[in-house]
């Protein structure tokens, strides 16, 4: 992981967006957490990576054996400790790890969760025991593609390959045998301006994408201001501030054959 993405995490400390007010609306029919329920059970013992501030692990990973939540981000453990407080009766417990470099042992898992993060798959396979399942969703390529073309610049937006055929690949190349891959549509859309604001400056959508603080007043440099307003006038709809997203689910088996 890079020095300046760390650093990035550890200043954000949290990965909770409840104070951001918008809706959803998803076109495709896949769900991350009812993939994970439906290939676990209540003695499954699932790896959890780039778990954030266990926000989302906390509230939406379903009940199994154990739960083990990595992040590379000290100060995101830090915050997911603090909320676990909050679930007493959660089996789960955070370790600070980078998700390139696990020192897990061999076959210890039952399934591996991964969302919006960085993995490695030959890792992922040798944690993973016989038959056991990795669950993605990935922010693809088209993610936001108008606002990123607005800007000229934005994750992914320069990569020559999608990022959800790059997965495929190398999970394909670790060894799993059976692969499912899903397009994800989904719009959201974001009460003001101030809310969409607060998302970009919190996610990697659009990189270099920094706010100036002075006294109570947040500002973003002049050039940037005026892209950003003409998103929003362009993209403002009945129910908000239309942001399109373009996701990407894998639900990939380590099978196994004896003769």
């Amino acid at each position: 992981m890079q020095e300046n993405e760390l650093k990035r995490y550890e200043d954000i400390g949290n990965w909770d967006f409840s104070d951001i007010k918008y809706t959803t609306y998803q076109e495709t029919d896949w769900n991350f957490y009812d993939e994970i329920k439906k290939h676990s059970n209540a003695f499954s013992l699932l790896l959890d990576l780039g778990t954030g501030g266990g926000e989302k692990a906390l509230s939406l990973l379903p009940d199994v054996g154990m739960i083990i939540g990595t992040d590379f981000s000290k100060e995101m453990i830090k915050t997911a400790n603090q909320n676990k407080e909050k679930f007493p009766n959660k089996k789960i417990k955070f370790v600070c790890m980078d998700n390139l470099k696990m020192t897990f042992p061999e076959k210890l898992f039952d399934l591996v969760s991964a969302r919006h993060t960085m993995i490695d798959a030959k890792q992922i396979y040798h944690v993973l025991n016989d038959n056991g399942y990795l669950i993605i969703e990935g922010v693809d390529k088209q993610d936001c593609w108008e606002l990123k073309t607005l800007f000229h610049r934005g994750q992914a937006f320069h990569d020559p390959i999608a990022i959800s055929k790059i997965d495929y690949e190398n999970i394909k190349k670790a060894g799993f045998q059976k692969i499912e891959m899903q397009e994800i549509i989904q719009y959201e859309y974001y009460e003001t301006k101030e809310d969409l604001l607060a998302l970009l400056l919190k996610t990697p959508i659009l990189d270099d994408f920094s706010e100036m603080e002075t006294s109570k007043n947040i500002h973003i440099p002049s050039i940037e201001k005026d892209l950003f307003e003409k998103y929003v006038s362009t993209h403002t709809t009945t129910k908000g501030i239309e942001l399109k997203r373009v996701l990407y689910g894998i639900i990939a088996r380590k099978m196994t054959y004896r003769s």
